[in-house]
Formats: structure tokens, sequence, C-alpha cells
């Protein structure tokens, strides 16, 4: 097991190497510039012949691509630095860490959601194929994956306020401040967001349910009279669960994607609406590191579910 979770780690080596390249040169394909957004608003309210030039060899944008990239990744790996912004006066790592513990609490409450509703449901519904609560969650399911997150927040947060006068509370409470506040805070978005989680989770543990009570053990199990409860415990969950723990680990993307969107609606000052904000001004640092930090932690959710894949299935880890 430890042997293959150290090739698991230096895997991601190359693989963050690789991801760093396409985020710095994919904002770079970006039509127009910090330089032009930097001089739009000096010039407003300063001098508004700016020189171009200058601006870029203030912010070293003049230098060559692979120069720029050069030193923005020995930044991290050689001082533990995102650089600065182009466009303020503070580090980039400092901003993130500021906005992280958002879209974490984000995150994690919708994952938590999703596994609550998707896991009981799905197991529920394999003991009880083809009954009226099957075809109610199956039904469900097929809804959650169908609707879109934005258009269900959208809805949200459009009729209950003009049919009821209510909207969600949108002023951000730290969750070590106020626990409840927080969780009131986030639990609207961290529910549309866990719905497709939920929805993508049920189905695939109906279907491996389905699977695994096909098994010979498991018609063994029953022949020697052990209760429903037992057999779906002790023989049945574990091996049903190793393909839902790797779909957990692919919707991780979509879920990122997913709160970049609620962070927009619903006004939370999280790291996607920094992407959203530095993307306006083309501020390549900010929106090179937040989405460097995306994707580290995606690889390690997913280097996590190996891990899980390995505890439950060990064979894995002789591969």
């Amino acid at each position: 097991m430890r042997a293959y979770i150290i090739r698991r780690v230096l895997l991601l080596i190359p693989t963050f190497l690789l991801l760093s390249i396409l985020v710095f040169l994919s904002l770079r394909f970006l039509p127009g510039d910090a330089i032009d957004a930097l001089a739009a608003q000096m010039a407003s309210f300063m001098d508004p012949d700016i020189d171009r030039e200058k601006l870029e060899r203030m912010l070293g944008l003049d230098q060559p691509m692979y120069v720029q990239y050069g030193r923005w990744v020995g930044g991290i790996f050689l001082h533990g630095t995102l650089g600065d912004s182009l466009l303020g006066a503070w580090r980039v790592e400092e901003k993130i860490l500021a906005r992280l513990p958002a879209t974490v609490q984000l995150g994690v409450m919708a994952i938590v959601i999703g596994l609550l509703i998707g896991l009981p449901v799905g197991i529920y519904s394999a003991m009880r194929r083809n009954t009226a609560a099957d075809y109610v969650g199956r039904a469900v399911a097929i809804i959650g994956l169908a609707t879109p997150n934005f258009w269900l927040a959208t809805l949200i947060l459009t009729f209950p306020a003009i049919w009821w006068a209510w909207a969600p509370p949108l002023t951000l409470v730290p969750f070590r401040t106020d626990p409840l506040g927080s969780i009131a805070v986030f639990i609207v978005p961290s529910l549309i967001l866990g719905t497709y989680l939920a929805a993508a989770t049920m189905r695939m543990t109906r279907t491996m349910m389905l699977e695994v009570l096909r098994q010979d053990y498991v018609r063994t199990a029953w022949s020697k009279g052990l209760q429903e409860r037992v057999v779906i415990v002790r023989h049945a969950i574990k091996n049903a669960l190793i393909p839902v723990v790797t779909l957990i680990g692919l919707q991780m993307p979509i879920l990122i994607g997913g709160s970049v969107i609620m962070e927009s609606i619903f006004s939370i000052p999280g790291l996607g609406r920094l992407m959203l904000d530095a993307l306006n001004d083309r501020d390549y640092p900010v929106v090179s590191g937040v989405n460097l930090t995306f994707a580290a932690a995606v690889m390690a959710i997913n280097l996590v579910v190996d891990v899980i894949y390995a505890v439950l299935d060990p064979r894995v880890g002789y591969r």
C-alpha cells in the first residue's frame, strides 16, 4: 500500500507542471490584457496619456512568455508564492487564503448533502427494485441530473422573493464566529450543488448494488438466513461502493465549476468570485493562482479517492 501511495504522489508532479503550463498559456490567448484594463482605470482618474510600454516594463509583461512562466513557476517551487496582483498591491496567495474558507465550506457541505441523500436512496432503491419507491427515486435522480444548477439557483432567488418576500441570507458569517448562522448562509447553495452529486451517486449506487446482489457470495449469505441488514452492511455495500467512490472523485471538477456559479449568484466571497473579478481585469497572476489552486484541490481529492479505492479493494495496491 505504501509503494502504491508513493507512486501516486510522484505522478502528481508532472501532472502539476503540465497543468501550470496549460493555465499560464490559456490566459495569454484571451482577448485584451492587463495593460488595457489598467490603462483604462488610470486614464479615468489620472493621466489620460498612459505610456503602455512603461506599464509593461513595470509589470514584467514585456518579457517573453517562457521568461514570465519560468519566473512564475520558480516563485511557486522556490519561494512558495504565486506572485503579486497586477492591479493591486497584495500577494495572490494571501487573497486566496482569505477567500478559501468560504469555497471549502460550500464544497464540503455540498458533498455531505449529496452523499447523505444519494447513498441511502440508491441502496434502498436497489433493495426495492421495480417498486413505487424505486421508480420515484429514479425519476428524481433523472430530474436532478437534467436540471441546470444556475437555473435552479435563479428560481430560488427570484420566485420566493416575489411570492413570499423571502430570500436566503446573503451576508457571509464566519463559521468560527457563528456556526449555525454560517450554515444558514451556505445551506441553499450547498443543496443546489449537492443535488447533482446526489442524483449521480444514487444512480451509480443503485446500479452497483443490483450487480453485487446477483453475486454468488451474496446469495450464499441469503441462504444462510442472515438478516437483510447484515447482508447489505457486511457483504454488499463495501463492494458496491468501489465504483461509487471513483464517481465521487470524478464529480469534483463539476462541483468546483458549480461553486463558481453559486458564489456569483449568492454573493459568496470565495475563490470563484475572485477568479471572475480577476478575469474581467485580466489579472493574470490572480486567475492563474486560483486555477492552480482548483487544479491542486482536484488532484489531492483524486489521490484520496485512489487511496480509498485501494483500501476497499486491496488488489489495487499491487498494480
